[in-house]
């Protein structure tokens, strides 16, 4: 019996993995395919990758340079889409933008024998009358979300690590060696 339980959870811990990458990306391709209706499945994901990389080039000249920044004037100033926009703006670009904000690991010491990682953000608050003060985004284990803490600088040691190498650990709860 105890064989048949060794083998079944080393078996769940090889396949539930593979199984939601798996499932994960199927809905994406579905709801991709739902937003452009095509009678080949997939097509529709292609044809909005595509657009976006179409996107991505025409921005580079100066029409599509003019046509953003009247676009985001337009999303800048409504009420309730400035915050929407800016915040999902704010977040692609911390990850692969030209202003990467998560570049910086650190390790924050909570008390003398606790440290936790993150990723310096702001190294200078006196704008907010917080001289000597640095923020930290903590990431949270298996999850997109995270915590901004204040701490004094004193407090934080940066990394020589990659950041990606960082993040991989942060996520995963520690068990991730990247």
């Amino acid at each position: 019996m105890n064989w048949f339980v060794k083998n079944f959870l080393r078996g769940r811990v090889i396949v539930v993995p593979v199984a939601v990458t798996v499932w994960v990306i199927v809905r994406a391709f579905n709801a991709v395919d739902r937003l452009v209706q095509f009678k080949f499945p997939g097509i529709g994901f292609v044809v909005i990758l595509g657009g976006t990389i179409l996107i991505g080039a025409l921005a580079t000249n100066f029409i599509g340079r003019k046509f953003l920044q009247l676009t985001e004037a337009v999303f800048t100033r409504a009420p309730i889409a400035r915050i929407i926009y800016a915040s999902i703006k704010d977040l692609l670009e911390a990850f692969v933008g030209d202003k990467k904000r998560f570049d910086r690991p650190v390790a924050v010491a909570l008390s003398d024998d606790v440290m936790t990682l993150g990723f310096m953000t702001q190294d200078d608050l006196t704008f907010l009358s917080l001289p000597d003060r640095v923020a930290v985004y903590l990431p949270f284990a298996y999850s997109m979300a995270g915590s901004v803490v204040i701490v004094p600088a004193s407090r934080v040691t940066p990394l020589a690590a990659d950041s990606a190498s960082v993040m991989a650990l942060i996520v995963s709860g520690g068990v991730s060696r990247v």
